[in-house]
């Protein structure tokens, strides 16, 4: 369950990091829509990928993986936050709320694991 998660999360949000970094037309579009400089894009961008390499080290130790989703979680509260400011429907924050329910889970399975970073 744990692995399952880590993957899932890594492999969205390396999408999605990278899609910021990169500024795809479709990330520029959503930050612009909801209000965001697009710096902020690429800072998001870059905080995302650095959950995903705590998630990928979290492979090999639990604590790093604990961390990558925890730092992810906050990602993605922060951006249901956004997209309820904007009034988007549902269907346009349900995506958001699933990943930091996801992100959640697994800080949850590994939260006894928080303590023992960097290790």
């Amino acid at each position: 369950m744990v692995l399952a998660l880590q993957i899932v999360l890594a492999l969205a949000f390396a999408a999605s990091g990278l899609g910021k970094v990169a500024g795809i037309k479709m990330q520029v579009e959503n930050f612009k829509k909801i209000g965001l400089p697009q710096w902020f894009r690429v800072v998001t961008g870059l905080l995302q990928l650095v959950g995903v390499a705590g998630l990928v080290v979290g492979f090999w130790r639990d604590s790093w993986a604990a961390w990558g989703a925890a730092l992810i979680g906050v990602i993605m509260l922060g951006a249901v936050a956004f997209h309820l400011r904007a009034r988007d429907k549902f269907g346009a924050i349900a995506p958001a709320l699933v990943l930091v329910v996801l992100a959640i889970a697994l800080v949850a399975l590994l939260g006894s694991d928080l303590g023992d970073f960097p290790n």
